[in-house]
């Protein structure tokens, strides 16, 4: 392979730049996963732990393998709407007994940790990815069922969650509930529609209405361990496969269920089991992005610092030069990366991204696209050279390869750049942001110029003068909407990626990714769609 060779400057005044408005982007982030982290405060958290119980990440940190690695997913969630950051669940992939498996945990301390939409979503997302990927799910439940001010909008979508669950089991995938606390009405059907249920003794309580809704029905009066307790579903619903006697035994359950699955990963394993780190130091990473989004960087300088041995074998690299592509190894595992150099997709790069796409497919490899595109190229000679059909070849490709992707959004995603870079929409496996990245239709400046120039026109056309004082304070208010909603954190609270990341862990993340892709076969299109050439 090719060793690539960096000509990154650190003590360079635009390396520095580019740190420094990173670094502030860094410490938004961690401000809002701190939130996250917080749950419900100090006064619930205190709570929880006086009534003998633990926190949701303490239940995942008993949970996972001593010292393993959880990659937490979308941990941003419902950043800058009504509800709290992170939407009352925590979820993320870790090793239990040495399976990888999907952990979805209910946190009581914010609302009971009842379902919100943020969380309604999130959780399905993380039901995706397991089924993408056929990962093991274990469900942490402790929750007062739906926050009932909002169910318009979950109760509908939200019977998805209990087929997902059942579709799961179809396809040979394993489900395990271990049941904390409350578990209320249709929160009753995740422990009832997985493979592996645990209760904890007098503290689990499973039922599809409580004893006031139980009254009021029937006119019976019931108590909570009779209607739905652990040792009660136990001994004679039979609905617990196991009762544990508190918290940490239902832990100790969980993994030993897991360790007795059989597991296997079905896609190939590394080609190596010691991989060369990349020779260049990761922390450089913060520099190179440029701070100012209309400033492209060279993707090589970011492959270097991710790639094992900071080794890539480059596809074409005279021709369709705004787009980079080539091959090489993320932790032993064979990939192929697609990265943009100079923002704009024109004609030759579109060709050459989708000529790549199939290679990667017949190859079974899978794709990193790391995005930093303004979209394609407009204008009279590139629509007379075929840029929409070009275009359409790419997101041809993109949509009817089946090979895993992996995409990052180093900086801008705009317009159809972000379809044919395989944006949320293309079902990546996987997709990250990072801090500085911006996603939108096209840049605030642009959209607030063309909404302008509509405006301008319509005005000349009614024969009227127009206001430009009027025309300033629009173009300044939309500038300032769009940014605010392009921001990574919006976007990442809204679920459009499964988190933002540190730059300096995107070796890191990709690693686990691919690691967690590999439990399922890896498999390439037999097949594309008609390509218009």
């Amino acid at each position: 392979m090719t060793t690539l060779d960096s000509v990154i400057d650190p003590a360079a005044a635009t390396f520095r730049e580019n740190r420094e408005a990173l670094l502030a982007r860094l410490t938004e982030l961690d401000s809002a996963l701190d939130q996250a982290r917080d749950g419900g405060g100090e006064k619930y958290r205190a709570r929880q732990h006086k009534r003998g119980k633990l926190l949701a990440r303490e239940r995942i940190e008993l949970l996972l393998d001593r010292d393993a690695p959880f990659l937490e997913l979308s941990p941003v969630a419902a950043y800058g709407t009504d509800f709290p950051v992170g939407a009352s669940v925590v979820t993320g992939i870790g090793p239990v007994e040495g399976v990888e498996c999907m952990i979805i945990a209910s946190d009581p301390t914010v609302r009971g940790g009842a379902v919100n939409p943020w969380s309604l979503a999130k959780s399905r997302r993380a039901g995706e990815i397991a089924l993408a990927n056929r990962l093991p799910m274990i469900n942490l439940v402790e929750s007062a069922g739906a926050d009932l001010p909002t169910q318009a909008e979950i109760f509908i979508p939200g019977g998805r969650v209990f087929r997902d669950l059942t579709r799961l089991s179809a396809e040979r995938i394993p489900t395990v509930s271990v049941v904390f606390g409350n578990a209320t009405a249709g929160g009753a059907y995740v422990p009832g529609m997985s493979d592996h249920v645990i209760m904890i003794r007098d503290r689990s309580q499973v039922y599809l209405a409580g004893p006031p809704l139980v009254k009021m029905a029937t006119g019976e009066d019931a108590d909570d361990e009779s209607l739905g307790g652990a040792a009660m579903h136990a001994t004679t619903s039979g609905l617990a496969d196991y009762l544990a006697e508190d918290e940490r035994d239902g832990i100790r359950l969980a993994r030993q269920c897991v360790r007795r699955l059989n597991w296997r990963k079905t896609g190939p394993a590394p080609r190596t089991a010691d991989p060369r780190p990349p020779r260049y130091d990761p922390e450089e990473l913060l520099g190179i992005a440029s701070a100012d989004l209309k400033v492209p960087f060279d993707p090589r300088e970011i492959i270097a610092r991710v790639l094992d041995g900071s080794e890539f074998d480059e596809f074409k690299p005279t021709y369709g030069t705004a787009l980079v592509t080539g091959w090489g190894e993320l932790h032993g595992y064979p990939v192929g990366v697609l990265a943009n150099a100079r923002g704009v997709l024109f004609n030759a790069e579109a060709q050459k991204a989708a000529q790549f796409i199939q290679l990667a497919n017949a190859a079974d490899t899978p794709l990193i696209f790391l995005q930093n595109t303004t979209g394609y190229m407009v204008g009279t000679e590139y629509e007379q050279r075929g840029i929409i059909k070009h275009g359409a070849l790419m997101i041809n490709a993109v949509s009817n390869s089946t090979v895993p992707h992996l995409t990052v959004n180093l900086g801008a995603s705009y317009g159809a750049g972000n379809y044919g870079m395989c944006g949320r929409a293309y079902e990546p496996r996987f997709l990250f942001t990072w801090p500085n990245a911006k996603s939108a239709v096209m840049g605030p400046a642009q959209l607030a110029g063309v909404l302008s120039i509509v405006a301008r026109q319509a005005a000349a056309a009614r024969g009227r003068e127009y206001d430009e004082e009027s025309d300033a304070a629009m173009r300044t208010m939309v500038e300032q909407q769009i940014e605010s909603q392009s921001g990574a954190l919006f976007l990442s609270g809204r679920l459009y990626d499964d988190g933002v990341i540190d730059p300096r862990d995107t070796r890191t993340v990709l690693g686990l990714c691919l690691s967690a892709i590999h439990t399922a076969p890896v498999r390439g299109a037999e097949g594309f769609g008609v390509f218009r050439m």
